[in-house]
């Protein structure tokens, strides 16, 4: 692959995927090799208008659960109604659902 300096519009050619991917030993055609060219230069493109958004003052979010997400208040309510939720169950016994054994 010839080290030309990067174009201002990003785009890849064919050429340039059909020579990557002679060195990789990957096997692609033609249409396959154009296919990829343009969904890379779709990358590329949206890489320079991403880098080009101004993030001056923008504190950086390590995880996205440092946003805060508001939460209901964890109050108790006593609106459960055993009788009826058990009453679907496949077998209870003393207000307790009877599952199969699995551990021996």
């Amino acid at each position: 692959m010839s080290q030309q300096p990067a174009t201002s519009d990003n785009n890849v050619s064919r050429e340039e995927i059909l020579e990557v991917a002679n060195l990789a030993r990957l096997g692609v055609d033609e249409s396959t090799a154009s296919s990829y060219a343009d969904d890379i230069s779709k990358v590329l493109k949206l890489m320079h208008t991403l880098s080009s958004v101004d993030t001056a003052g923008i504190k950086p979010l390590s995880n996205i659960h440092e946003a805060c997400q508001e939460l209901r208040a964890d109050v108790a309510k006593h609106d459960i109604d055993r009788t009826r939720n058990q009453s679907v169950a496949p077998a209870i016994e003393d207000g307790l659902y009877l599952v199969p054994q699995v551990i021996e």
